[in-house]
C-alpha cells in the first residue's frame, strides 16, 4: 500500500477519516457469535466506554487522558476486524496485526497527530498507567451492560452468562465494581423471575 504522500495536503486526512468509519460497520464478533439480533458496532462499543470515561468521578485519574484512551483502544479493528477469543488467534499474533494496522492509520496523520495517538493505542496495550487499567476495565463494565441489555431486548434473561464469566474478577475500580454490582443486582432480578417458580 502506497504511503500517505498527501498527507500534508488533507488528503491522508480524508482517508484516515474513511477507515475510521468501517468502525460503524465493523460488528463486535462476540455477538455475532452468539447469534444476537442487530450486533453493535465497534464505535457503538467505545462511544458508551468514552462516555463512561467522562462521568468518572475519580480525581486521581486523567479524566481527558481516559477519555482518549477509550477512544483510541479498538481504532485498529477498523482494518483488522474484531478479533474474539474464540477465533484462536495468539495475543502475540492479535498485537502484531492491531501494530500494523495502528501504523497504517496514523501514517496519514501529521507527525505530532501520528505519535499522540499511536502512544495512546501503546499505553493502553501496555496496561502500565492507571488511565489504561481504569479504562480496560470500563471495556469489561461495558461488554457485561450490553449483555445485560442484549439479554433484555431479546427477553432471555442469563443467556449471555459466559460473558459475565470472562469478566468476572477481573473488576477492581470501586466505581466500577459498584456499576458492576448494580449490573449483577438487575439483571439477578430478570433471572430469578422468569426461571420456573417450583425450582
Amino acid at each position: 500500500r502506497r504511503m500517505a504522500a498527501g498527507s500534508s495536503a488533507g488528503g491522508g486526512l480524508l482517508s484516515f477519516l474513511r477507515l475510521l468509519g468501517q468502525l460503524k460497520r465493523v460488528p463486535r464478533t462476540g455477538w455475532v457469535y452468539r447469534n444476537v439480533a442487530k450486533p453493535e458496532s465497534v464505535s457503538d462499543h467505545m462511544y458508551r466506554m468514552a462516555m463512561m470515561a467522562l462521568v468518572t468521578e475519580d480525581k486521581s485519574l486523567n479524566k481527558d487522558r481516559c477519555i482518549r484512551l477509550a477512544l483510541v483502544h479498538d481504532m485498529a479493528e477498523c482494518i483488522v476486524g474484531d478479533i474474539a477469543p474464540a477465533d484462536n488467534i495468539s495475543k502475540e499474533e492479535k498485537h502484531r496485526r492491531e501494530e500494523a494496522a495502528m501504523q497504517q492509520l496514523t501514517q496519514l496523520l501529521s507527525e505530532d497527530l501520528r505519535k499522540e495517538i499511536y502512544e495512546l493505542w501503546e499505553e493502553y496495550e501496555n496496561q502500565c498507567t492507571a488511565e489504561a487499567k481504569f479504562v480496560k476495565q470500563l471495556d469489561r463494565c461495558e461488554m457485561i451492560l450490553q449483555a445485560f441489555e442484549y439479554e433484555e431486548l431479546e427477553n432471555t434473561p442469563g443467556r449471555l452468562q459466559d460473558f459475565y464469566d470472562s469478566a468476572a474478577g477481573k473488576f477492581v475500580h470501586p466505581e466500577i465494581l459498584q456499576l458492576v454490582s448494580l449490573i449483577n443486582t438487575e439483571r439477578n432480578k430478570k433471572i430469578t423471575a422468569t426461571s420456573h417458580p417450583h425450582s
